[in-house]
This record gives C-alpha cells, sequence and structure tokens, in this order.
C-alpha cells in the first residue's frame, strides 16, 4: 500500500528518537531538500511518496543514526538568514554567536567605517555578517587553518562579502590598530569533553572547539596580543563558555585597565560574550 510523507517522516523520527536521537533532524533534512516551507509541508504531507524519495529519507537515517550533524550531510548552515557553506573542517556556527554578532552591531556606529578583526573565523560567519550590515567597514578574517579559510574565502564570494583573509595564529598577522576586535574562539576544556553531544564530538573540528589552560588558553593570547592592536577608542567581542565570565572578564580587566569590561548572557540565561568598551 502507497504511503504518505507523513507516515514515513513520522516513522523515521519515532525510530530516531526511540534510539536516543533529535527525531526532528529527519523532517529538517526531507524539507531542505525539497526546498519546502512549513506550509508547503502541510500542503503535501499527506500525498503519496515516491520511492526515490525513500531511499533518500533511509539515507539520511542511516547517517543520523552515526551522529552525523545535518548541516554537515547538506553542506550548509544558516546564520542571520545567510547560507554558508561547511564541511569537517569548520564549525557549524551557533545562535549564540548570531548574538555576538548582534551585539557587536547594536554597540556601534552605523556611519563609522571601522576597522575590524575577526579571530578563528571559521565559516566566516562573523566577519561575513558584519560586512554585509555595515558595508563601509574594512573587515579581516583570520584563522590558524588553511582549510577553514577557504571555505570562508568561498562563503565570502558567494554572498558578495569583501573581507581580506590571512592565516593566522590568534592575531599575529594584524599589525594596523582596530576598532573592533571581535572573536568566537576555541573555549572548551579537555574535562568538558564528556559533556559535548556526540555529533560535535565525533565529527566538528577539534582545534576550533578545544583550548588549552581550562578552555582559557585563546583568551590569554588576546589579552596579551589585543592592547597592542586595539584603538584607544576600541571595542572587543568574545564569545565565551558560561562557566569562564568571570575568568575572562578579569583578563580582560587587568589587559585593559581603562576599559569597561562587562559579561552579557545569552538568551538561554547563561554568560555568553565578554565586551570591553570605553561606555561604563
Amino acid at each position: 500500500m502507497a504511503k504518505t510523507y507523513v507516515e514515513v517522516l513520522s516513522g523515521a523520527s519515532s525510530f530516531l528518537e526511540a534510539a536516543g536521537k533529535e527525531g526532528f533532524a529527519i523532517e529538517y533534512l526531507f524539507l531542505e531538500r525539497k526546498g519546502w516551507d512549513k506550509t508547503q509541508w502541510l500542503m503535501h504531507m499527506r500525498e503519496e511518496i515516491s520511492e526515490e524519495e525513500q531511499r533518500v529519507i533511509k539515507s539520511d537515517l542511516d547517517q543520523l543514526m552515526l551522529d552525523i550533524p545535518p548541516s554537515y550531510m547538506l553542506g550548509y548552515s544558516y546564520f542571520l538568514n545567510h547560507r554558508l557553506k561547511v564541511n569537517q573542517h569548520t564549525l557549524i556556527p551557533r545562535p549564540e554567536t548570531e548574538e555576538l554578532v548582534m551585539t557587536c552591531l547594536e554597540m556601534s556606529s552605523v556611519s563609522s567605517p571601522l576597522r575590524v578583526v575577526d579571530i578563528g573565523t571559521g565559516t566566516g560567519a562573523i566577519a561575513i555578517s558584519l560586512k554585509l550590515a555595515r558595508p563601509n567597514w574594512t573587515v579581516t578574517g583570520l584563522d590558524i587553518s588553511a582549510d577553514a579559510l577557504a571555505v570562508a574565502k568561498e562563503n565570502a564570494q558567494l554572498l558578495g562579502a569583501e573581507i581580506t583573509f590571512y592565516q593566522s595564529d590568534v592575531l599575529n598577522a594584524v599589525n594596523e590598530p582596530q576598532d573592533i576586535i571581535i572573536s568566537n574562539p576555541p573555549y572548551i576544556s579537555k574535562d568538558e569533553w564528556s559533556l559535548m553531544d556526540q555529533s560535535v564530538r565525533k565529527y566538528e573540528p577539534k582545534g576550533a572547539l578545544f583550548a588549552e589552560k581550562d578552555g582559557l588558553a585563546v583568551y590569554q593570547r588576546i589579552a596579551q596580543e589585543g592592547p597592542a592592536l586595539l584603538k584607544p577608542t576600541g571595542m572587543l567581542f568574545l564569545e565565551i563558555g558560561f562557566q569562564q565570565g568571570k575568568a575572562v572578564k578579569e583578563m580582560m580587566q587587568q589587559a585593559f585597565p581603562d576599559k569597561s569590561v562587562t559579561v552579557r548572557k545569552d538568551l538561554s540565561g547563561n554568560d555568553r560574550i565578554v565586551v570591553v568598551s570605553n561606555m561604563q
């Protein structure tokens, strides 16, 4: 007997949930592959599904059972409504990082042609989003990984964002003073490994996730190198782990004694962003 879309996808979703996986992932993948929004899904969900479509769903189900992230299966992810290529050399952009970008934009002048550097650019999500929102800014993206930079360059080109990218260990490729330094650096400590989601542990690049010294190593480098490269009027925006607010705030206050250092919470109520600015 012929099956409908909703029957097949409901069965696949239940199968995933019974195995302790995210059930919605299979529907998300299906809708992305079909190019359907929620309205189109509601219109078509009770129609007959083809054998070929069932084969695609089965293939996706097999990969989800191996904890492969849906974004890697599709080859792209979304960040502030921008579609970005992702692969195993880049982290999948997170909603918390969208909050980092929005904080930076909210606190920055719209008209000033600022000079901005993004440390650990990965897919280029931060740098690209800033450049597209503020076309008069001069934006530079840095990453230690040549493979990640290749993805970032491709994303910038596809989205029409004019950005300069350099391979760089933290700030060592930068020699001009910056108005804004922004970063979502590796900040997970080795102790937190067991708490990570299986898909993250198995597939996302560990160099973009983990840092030495309880996850604080890159912040220490930014605290050392940042003061010489941040203009007196400049600002620093850092994404942090939810337990790192106090440590990173103290570190940045020592590095920038004349500036105001604040910790902001994300939408889940966790410490997530450290802002170094001249605003009291």
